[in-house]
Order: C-alpha cells, then structure tokens, then sequence
C-alpha cells in the first residue's frame, strides 16, 4: 500500500546511492518512497497531485506484473498511455482528458528520468520515447449542465435547508420523520445552497468559491470580485437570485463559525474547522455531489457549471465578448469554444 508523502521517511542523501544498489530493494514503491524523500521539494498541494499520478501508473504496473524498476520498459509506459486513453467512465466518457492524462504523464516522466539518472534501466528511460498529447486550448464544453439540469440542480438546492443537515442518528430518532429531526452541529444548508448558487449563477471555479471574501460583495452592482489563478482579481456578475441565496446564507448561518472575524464568505462549521479558516475544493466537491444526488444527476462535476454560464450566455446573446466578460478569460480562444456546435446538438440538425 502506498504511503502518502508525509509518512515516507527513507534516511539521508548520503545513504541515497547505497540505498539504490543492485542488491538492494528495486521494488517501483521503493524507488517512489526515496524519489519523494530525496527529490521532490515542490510545495505539499504540488506532492499530492504527483503522489496521486504516480501511485496510479504504480497500481497499473503491478496489474501488469511489473513491481521492480528493472521489468519497467518502454512498452509498459505506451501501455499505460493507451490506459489513461481510453479508460471509460459509466457513462461511456474518457475518464481522464487529454490535459489530465498529460499532467499525469509529465509527472511519470520526471520520476523515470530521476531513477534513470541513478539506476539505468536495461532497456533505457522507459519514458523517453513517450510523447505527451496535443491539447491547444481545447475547453470540454460538452460536458456542460444542460438548461434542464441547472434547473433541477437551483430546485434541488433550494430544498436544502428542509431536508439537508438533519440529524441521521436513527436511534435517537426513529419515531421522528427525517424532515423534523434536530440540526447536526455541523449541518451548513443554507451555505451550501448559496455555494451552489454561486457556482451555477456566475460561472466561477470551485478555487473562486474557496477564495470569495465577504468584503469582494458590491450588493448594488451585484458585483462578487475574488483572487483567481495567477493572482488576478476578476469581479462576476451574480443574478438576483444568486445573490439573494448569498443573503439567506449570511442571515441564517455565517455568524454561527464567524468567532475569528474570518474575511472569507463561505466558511467552515466550527466542528470541522481547518487552519485556515476556509473551505476546501474537496468540500465544495461534497456538497456539489449531495445536491446532485437530491437532483438525481451524475457525472457532472462543479466546472460543468462554469461550462453551462458560457453555453447560457451564448444562447441568450451570441456575444462572445459577454462570455469572456463573465468568466473573465484572458484568451478569447477560451471564449469562442462555448460557441462551439456540440456533438449531441449536430445530430439533433440531422435528424429532425
């Protein structure tokens, strides 16, 4: 079982080379165990992200009978670029997109040419050969919340605040329909209403929604300015509704985890309340997937909601300039993709 990177300790850099001999372990997990030890000094967000790729290529590779440095050859890494290529998910769309099957490939790369430098593998770098694929800038718009699906998300949302957060202690309440039950102490549905709201109403990131300060609120311009990637600060436009939900969150719930004066809007309940005082994307993640479980809809991550405000705005305008406004991107390349005929809509012209 692979460890994450806080748990590996291998020794020093003196001990690395003799650690690395022929008679020593040669084992892949041996060799990802001294490369996160010894080579890796990128900040603990970046290691999790290479621990992830790197322990997939790793579980593929014992799948296929290799578990040692020496049986890892160049057909193995084609091997494993035709498996990020085409493993489905359920619904019959790639699991990994040609972005994520290159950040993860890029990662395995380094790691082979790391050991490389000290072990040589018999065959050579099995990564050398191994050619990232062409992305441009390609967007998955047709991953996007269809107009029905937003639809039943903002419904489901709003339900919330009656049937979400309640307690599930059976016991102490079997004779209570759920609806009646107390609140759980770290029941939050009236903020994850308005998270919701303003994932689907404004078309940020969950990283905006993570970074939203109560103070980037302008409530007369229905304005919501926050820090994106890259450190520049772009300002969404919020329907009423969104703002509204923004409101009810405020009224209802944000004062009960406000005791540190915390400039973020969106904040943690107390019981579960982490360093810095912020939510976390993996929990947007989580309240993304209750609400979509209450809206019975699958396969449709917080960014097909970024997606759904450029095809919206598309829709109701044919402005591409309103698309680059509102989602603020720097390249109009983005922009023109919402533009873009999706496959399901081509076939619907040539069959009606």
């Amino acid at each position: 079982m692979l460890k994450p990177v806080n748990q590996i300790a291998i020794g020093n850099n003196s001990g690395l080379m003799e650690a690395s001999g022929k008679d020593k372990d040669d084992s892949l997990e041996f060799w990802y165990k001294v490369y996160f030890t010894h080579a890796v000094t990128t900040s603990q967000t970046s290691q999790k992200v290479q621990v992830r790729d790197i322990s997939l290529f790793i579980r593929f590779a014992e799948k296929e009978g290799v578990t040692t440095r020496s049986l890892w050859t160049p057909r193995l890494s084609r091997a494993f670029q035709d498996f990020l290529r085409k493993f489905l998910r359920t619904d019959g769309q790639r699991y990994w997109s040609d972005r994520t099957a290159n950040r993860i490939l890029a990662h395995i790369k380094t790691f082979s040419g790391w050991i490389h430098q000290l072990a040589p593998f018999p065959l050579g770098n099995p990564m050398q050969e191994i050619r990232l694929m062409s992305v441009g800038s390609n967007l998955d718009v047709d991953r996007a919340l269809s107009s029905t699906e937003r639809r039943r998300l903002l419904d489901a949302a709003d339900l919330l605040p009656s049937v979400a957060g309640r307690s599930k202690d059976r016991r102490r309440n079997k004779r209570v329909d759920p609806v009646d039950r107390p609140m759980r102490k770290n029941g939050r549905p009236w903020r994850n209403r308005a998270i919701v709201y303003a994932l689907i109403e404004t078309g940020m990131r969950r990283a905006a929604v993570v970074n939203l300060n109560i103070e980037g609120i302008d409530w007369e311009q229905r304005l919501i300015a926050v820090t994106e990637k890259g450190g520049m600060t772009h300002s969404y436009p919020i329907s009423d509704q969104g703002l509204e939900a923004i409101r009810d969150y405020i009224a209802h719930e944000r004062h009960l985890d406000n005791t540190d004066r915390s400039s973020a809007l969106f904040l943690p309940a107390l019981t579960i309340r982490n360093s810095n005082g912020r939510l976390t994307p993996l929990v947007i993640n989580q309240e993304w997937e209750e609400v979509c479980a209450i809206a019975n809809i699958s396969h449709k991550t917080p960014h097909a909601a970024r997606h759904a405000m450029g095809r919206h705005i598309i829709d109701k305008t044919g402005n591409i300039a309103a698309v680059q406004r509102q989602l603020g991107h720097r390249n109009v390349a983005y922009s023109v993709q919402y533009a873009r005929v999706s496959n399901k809509e081509m076939l619907d012209v040539l069959n009606n």
